[in-house]
This record gives C-alpha cells, structure tokens and sequence, in this order.
C-alpha cells in the first residue's frame, strides 16, 4: 500500500472528515483480534509491546467510528485540553 498524500487539516486540533483516508482492510478472526498490516505498523512506528488506545466517537443510535492510536499519545491530547479549560477559566 502507497502512502497517501497527508490533508493539511489532518495537522490541526480541529478533527474534520477531510482529514480521513482508508488506510487500509482489517478482518476480526474469530478470537476478535485484527492485524494491522506491516506498512501501516511501520508508518507509525508501532512495535511489539506498545500499547494503542481504541476511542470510539458516538453516532446517533449507536457508535459511529473507532480511531486507534498510540496510548502515549494521549498525554498530549490531555494537555490541549487542559490548556483549553485553564484557558477559558483565566478570561
């Protein structure tokens, strides 16, 4: 699989659906894992052992999407926000 050309919106804070590409086909085996192929692993430095946090986004009858990413990369997304809310609170 190429790599497709990254949106600049996918660099922002502000998620929008212009920022999303199929990266790739998974299948759930019968254990309820999935693979996630090779250059996918490779792209984002994903190796043996690292941990990935599943967020699902709620529709409206149900959820509407997963997104995985690496769980330290969660310490960044509870910065922005926590210096979103001092932010409002200091105004």
């Amino acid at each position: 699989m190429t790599p497709k050309k990254k949106n600049s919106d996918c660099n922002s804070r502000k998620f929008t659906p212009e920022c999303c590409t199929i990266a790739a086909i998974v299948t759930i085996d019968g254990k309820g894992q999935i693979l996630l192929p090779k250059d996918i692993r490779s792209q984002m430095g994903i190796k043996t052992g690292d941990k990935l946090a599943l967020v699902s986004m709620p529709g409206e009858k149900s959820t509407c999407c997963l997104m995985l990413m690496k769980a330290n990369e969660l310490n960044s997304l509870v910065k922005i926000k926590v210096d979103s809310v001092l932010g409002e609170k200091e105004t």
